[in-house]
């Protein structure tokens, strides 16, 4: 028996993007069941019983892909910028769809998934989830102690007060960073705030993901164990 699902859900493991990457295609009227123009992601659908199509395509479901990239700086994380140089899916295989979970900055390098799955996606970026995320800033000056210390107890920045997980002294100018949130260009701000600019900025560690050996411009598989991993963790 086909498994009854909401169409939000359906269009999601199609490949289309996150769930609600997906209930935005619905409301913007651009998907039908049966002929029929719906907007309401709650909708429940059959999947191969009923007939949904996005613009008036077909669509289905996907074979799941997930990737390990060690991403370079220079790369954009999306799939399509009309004012990017060069994207980020340009790095792992093309033959499927996949899309980056979360960002780096195109001057950011490090890990990032991408992948199609787009309840994996959800998770991974929906803020209660708050997946940690390892980084290494070299700065073009070093914080004093004071400094270090005031970072470690939090700071107030100007969409709200973050205090990192954990914040090391690697050498005269380098720190090892770890937060939980995604907000737009965080690190880079933190340090910001106390006047430093950073020159260069590298995820090493994403939830327990390493780079290991895989080096930059390099992707691989994730692992079922993996996998599993990240959707529990």
């Amino acid at each position: 028996m086909t498994e009854i699902m909401r169409i939000a859900k359906y269009l999601a493991s199609c490949g289309l993007g996150s769930r609600r990457n997906c209930e935005e295609l619905i409301t913007a009227g651009r998907v039908s069941v049966n002929g029929q123009l719906i907007d309401s992601p709650a909708l429940n659908v059959e999947p191969g019983a009923d007939v949904i199509l996005l613009d008036g395509n077909p669509v289905s479901p996907q074979t799941k892909a997930y990737y390990l990239l060690n991403k370079p700086i220079g790369f954009t994380c999306s799939l399509a910028d009309e004012h990017a140089e060069r994207l980020i899916t340009e790095l792992v295989p093309e033959n499927i769809i996949v899309w980056p979970v979360g960002r780096l900055d195109r001057d950011t390098s490090g890990l990032i998934i991408l992948t199609n799955d787009g309840d994996l996606t959800q998770r991974m970026t929906h803020p209660s989830f708050e997946k940690s995320k390892t980084y290494v800033a070299t700065l073009d000056k070093p914080l004093a102690s004071s400094e270090l210390q005031e970072l470690a107890k939090g700071v107030e920045l100007d969409d709200g007060r973050i205090k990192p997980d954990a914040i090391v002294e690697l050498d005269g100018t380098s720190y090892e960073i770890t937060v939980h949130e995604g907000r737009n260009r965080l690190v880079r701000r933190i340090f910001e705030h106390f006047g430093r600019k950073v020159i260069a900025l590298n995820r090493t560690k994403l939830s327990f993901l390493e780079a290991g050996s895989l080096k930059l411009g390099k992707y691989r598989h994730l692992t079922s164990t993996e996998i599993t991993r990240l959707r529990n963790a």
